[in-house]
């Protein structure tokens, strides 16, 4: 929890909880003070373009917009490398290339590093580095 962050395809936010709450709980489990916590979720969501959308529930937010509070989530922590396993696999085009630069735009300025596993060729060439593992052997 202190040096990885996780950013799964399927979003798994917390039914229960607004946006801000879901990006707020680990950093609690962290044991970062709560009004700390809140102002980093909050500049997450801001940076992601949900400063309008803090207090919806996953049920009332779009799939991009849910995905991008897991992006959040993710980065609350400030991990050191963030693993990322199809991030942008359940949207479309348009808002996969969007969430994909805020995800890559706040990594990089937050000086962490990526780890991200896709099928998706275009989203690997926006990448660093490609590594691709082809029947078992990485190339």
């Amino acid at each position: 929890r202190e040096h990885l962050g996780f950013i799964y395809q399927f979003h798994h936010l917390l039914p229960d909880f607004n946006a801000l709450e879901n990006v707020v709980l680990p950093q609690l489990v962290a044991d970062r003070p709560r009004a700390e916590a809140e102002a980093r979720a909050e500049e997450l969501l801001v940076a992601l373009g949900l400063g309008h959308r803090l207090d919806h529930r996953p049920s009332q937010l779009s799939g991009g917009e849910q995905q991008r509070v897991a992006v959040a989530r993710g980065l609350a922590n400030k991990p050191d490398l963030v693993l990322a396993d199809e991030p942008t696999g359940n949207l479309d085009e348009a808002t996969a290339d969007r969430v994909l630069g805020e995800f890559l735009s706040l990594v990089r300025g937050e000086g962490s590093a990526a780890l991200i596993a896709t099928h998706n060729e275009r989203l690997a060439q926006k990448m660093d580095r490609v590594v691709r593992l082809h029947e078992g052997v990485l190339e």
